[in-house]
């Protein structure tokens, strides 16, 4: 990877990014504004994380020109492997929810999709696939340079389900793991960003199915189970890395000394 093409490619990132994150900022009444004309809430809000996400496409076409979009931001293929194994990773948290959790018999369909399979798909595309994905895997950045700008951001956009001090600081640190969890899986799993997006969507899904907390703190159960997911989660990569070379080594953590792709 020559500097200049480091440099045409952070450049791109950062920009793209700026924009889609001001576009964020009018996602309330651009959504409004759909809903005049869609009369349904959950495709209007669809099409919205959509038409922000226009700089973020851009973006990804500039920096990956003669390649698809979607091949380079990692949905192109490995759906069904996906799905298999963030079933299995999840798994912990669903048991725990049946154990210790009231179910919601009577959830609102429109926004428990909107808050499992849309906020998992859209935040995983925006934030792991072109902010980290592309700044990981097309410049000399490590991991935790090129993780770090968009943990920050992740977790501060939970920020408002904080009510106090502490729990402001119990969320961030906890969505800031986050972030850094899911990047560390999409890239162990070869850049299929559908892992990171069925895991995230399916963890999502155990937190709001059985009540478990109207932030994503949680308490000390919730997070021995969301624990026990990430152990999973962890274990079960490095042994399927294990024919293979780990790519999140101390050469890829803050610089690359050799090229991981």
């Amino acid at each position: 990877m020559k500097s200049k093409e480091t440099l045409r490619t952070v450049i791109i990132v950062f920009i793209c990014f700026a924009l889609y994150h001001l576009l964020f900022l009018s996602f309330k009444p651009i959504k409004l504004g759909l809903d005049k004309i869609t009369h349904q809430g959950l495709i209007s809000y669809i099409l919205t994380y959509f038409i922000i996400g226009i700089p973020v496409f851009a973006g990804t076409w500039l920096i990956n020109r003669g390649e698809g979009i979607f091949k380079s931001l990692g949905l192109s293929s490995g759906i069904l492997t996906a799905a298999g194994v963030s079933l299995l990773f999840v798994l912990p948290m669903f048991i725990g929810g049946f154990l210790f959790f009231r179910l919601d018999t009577q959830p609102d369909v429109q926004n428990l999709i909107a808050g499992t399979l849309v906020a998992g798909f859209m935040e995983e595309l925006y934030f792991r696939g072109f902010l980290f994905g592309q700044l990981f895997q097309k410049t000399r950045l490590g991991f935790i340079t090129s993780v770090l700008l968009g943990a920050v951001i992740f977790a501060s956009g939970h920020l408002y389900q904080s009510r106090d001090t502490g729990e402001l600081i119990g969320i961030f640190m906890v969505t800031f793991s986050g972030a850094v969890f899911f990047a560390w899986l999409y890239v162990e799993w070869n850049y299929n960003l559908w892992v990171p997006i069925l895991t995230h969507t399916l963890m999502n899904l155990a937190w709001s199915l059985f009540e478990v907390d109207s932030s994503a703190l949680g308490d000390i159960k919730a997070n021995i189970f969301r624990g026990l997911t990430i152990l999973t989660a962890i274990v079960f990569t490095i042994l399927y890395k294990k024919k293979q070379k780990l790519v999140i080594t101390h050469q890829t953590l803050l610089f690359k000394r050799y090229d991981p792709s």
